[in-house]
């Protein structure tokens, strides 16, 4: 069985899906809607910007939700999944993909989730930081004994667990971590506390934007960060959507799930090879792959 999975934010690099728009009309097409429907042209940047350009959480975001989406688009009767997932922004990519959400209302809830985690991340300095080679239970525990809001936010796969909050909490949780015997604990380059509480206002104002929005029940189960579990109910993927952003990405629990449920082929659609590396890092025994 085959389960289609999407990267998110960090994947993004300058030239992402200009072959597409050259090559294709479908793709060509989306891409010029897409553009209409932000406002500006996010081809330019995404085809010839700088690497600052898509850096910033309101190009990023909508850069790689469309580069995953038009490749799903494109692949025409190729895309036959048994299920997909996306990991944080990409699972809005899953979800178009998959046909819960159109195109344009996937669009539209990107960039307003782009713009209400970038006010958030302003409106109070926070950080995320990677940690490495320490136990799920062990990173939650000293997290737990830290002053001040940090959490784990990413469960990628493991022995690589994100973890996220005000800066002082995750600095001091990153000293703790080293002393516990983390191979690494290092802040990283974000703008701010993703899949946090710090996210709080980004939630209540995302929320308004999803609940407005139809989403249909989609074509093969959408395997879902804050349970880790597959899902085709509108409800409750509405609901799984708005908790996302201040609850953790559960990413390995996620694939596990998709293995137990007979998935035996990943196939990564969007920039770079991050997920394919995660999968395989989880289970070796399957099968990955992607298109760019």
């Amino acid at each position: 069985m085959k389960a289609f999975v999407f990267p998110g934010q960090g994947a993004q690099f300058v030239g992402m899906g200009k072959d597409l728009y050259d090559n294709n009309e479908v793709a060509r097409s989306m891409f010029e809607k897409a553009n209409d429907i932000l406002g500006f042209r996010i081809t330019d940047l995404m085809f010839e910007g700088t690497d600052e350009d898509l850096r910033k959480t309101s190009v990023t975001q909508p850069a790689i939700f469309l580069h995953s989406v038009i490749l799903a688009k494109t692949m025409g009767d190729e895309f036959q999944p048994s299920m997909v997932a996306g990991h944080s922004l990409g699972e809005f990519s899953a979800l178009v993909a998959a046909g819960a959400l159109s195109f344009e209302d996937g669009l539209r809830l990107v960039a307003a989730r782009a713009q209400a985690m970038q006010k958030a991340c302003e409106l109070k300095p926070s950080t995320m930081a990677a940690v490495l080679a320490l136990p799920d239970e062990k990173v939650e525990e000293i997290c737990r004994g830290i002053d001040g809001v940090v959490v784990c936010a990413n469960y990628n796969c493991p022995g690589q667990i994100v973890i996220s909050g005000e800066i002082d909490a995750v600095n001091e949780a990153c000293v703790r971590l080293k002393e516990a015997g983390a191979k690494r604990a290092l802040p990283l380059k974000v703008g701010g506390a993703f899949h946090s509480p710090c996210m709080e206002p980004a939630r209540a104002e995302l929320a308004e934007a999803i609940e407005r929005t139809t989403v249909s029940t989609p074509s093969v189960p959408v395997y879902q960060n804050v349970d880790a579990k597959p899902h085709t109910d509108p409800a409750e993927i509405k609901a799984n959507l708005i908790a996302q952003l201040t609850g953790a990405v559960r990413w390995t629990q996620s694939v596990q799930n998709m293995i137990a449920d007979g998935a035996t082929e990943f196939i990564e659609l969007g920039p770079g090879k991050v997920l394919q590396g995660l999968v395989a890092k989880i289970d070796r025994n399957v099968a990955t792959s992607g298109r760019q």
